[in-house]
């Protein structure tokens, strides 16, 4: 048995299907962990998508960006950017099995790993005042929102930068925007915690009194693993502490899975890598 992280495939399902056939993936045996972004920018959204349906409980997936997107232009309070290619999804006949089935996905979720060590995973960051289990609870709220009648509402005022750093006196539209844009976009922020948004290089381009999100000393989920995607330009980075696997398919990088093996003692971990047919160009 083994269970698999896959980084942001962004509707590149034929490169999907040359990963899990690479894998030797087995939904009886096997269970993906697929770290969001499961559409956009890519050729066959929908393939994807009903790729992950049709897996049952061996496919858990977390939402991404990209996939809060397509649910906010479904919902028709987002406009299609003009590189979307959603239409395969928001066109077909299936249509609301799939968003319906979207909706039901995780913002964050946390794996318990042989001997004692914890794995966090979420799309894009996590805040340095948030432990796991905070991030966890955090990430439900949201969760329930989508899930549940005020959806619709809540796609209105998702979007936006502000507040840009999280209080625990926080309520309503501005703790849940908070909440996703550090699950779901987050890249920089301050020792303090304020997110920065706009700057989309690798970890060495940070902008002034910024850093990586899980460089900020003494952060309170350095006691577990955190896995993430959404980071293209930063690319594969195997810390004791961090997993980053967003390494670039829909631009004509590789889609990466990561290994743990788990049939007892401490778990083995090894990365495996396909490589990817452009889809669209950076910028």
């Amino acid at each position: 048995m083994a269970l698999y992280l896959i980084g942001d495939i962004q509707g590149c399902d034929t490169a999907l299907q040359h990963l899990l056939d690479t894998l030797a993936f087995s939904p009886s045996r096997d269970t993906l962990y697929v770290l969001g972004d499961l559409v956009n920018r890519g050729p066959d959204s929908a393939a994807v998508l009903r790729r992950m349906m049709g897996y049952g409980d061996a496919a858990r997936c977390l939402l991404g960006n990209h996939d809060l997107n397509l649910l906010a232009v479904a919902q028709g309070v987002r406009k299609p950017h003009r590189k979307d290619t959603l239409h395969t999804v928001l066109e077909a006949p299936d249509r609301t099995a799939m968003l319906d089935w979207l909706r039901q996905q995780r913002l964050a979720m946390l794996l318990a790993l042989p001997s004692n060590q914890a794995l966090l995973m979420v799309h894009a960051g996590v805040l340095p005042a948030w432990t796991a289990t905070k991030t966890i609870a955090l990430a439900r709220e949201v969760e329930t929102v989508l899930q549940g009648p005020d959806a619709p509402g809540f796609f209105q005022t998702m979007y936006g930068n502000a507040p840009n750093a999280w209080s625990d006196t926080l309520t309503g539209t501005d703790r849940l925007r908070v909440i996703v844009n550090a699950l779901t976009r987050l890249r920089f922020c301050t020792a303090q915690g304020a997110m920065e948004f706009e700057t989309k290089e690798g970890a060495d381009g940070a902008p002034a009194g910024y850093m990586p999100w899980f460089d900020v000393p003494q952060r309170h989920t350095a006691d577990v693993i955190v896995a993430f995607g959404h980071w293209s330009t930063l690319g594969w980075l195997g810390r004791s502490d961090v997993l980053s696997l967003d390494t670039g398919c829909v631009w004509g990088g590789s889609l990466s899975a990561l290994r743990v093996t788990t049939d007892g003692g401490a778990p083995v971990q090894e990365l495996i890598q396909v490589q990817c047919e452009a889809a669209q160009r950076p910028g």
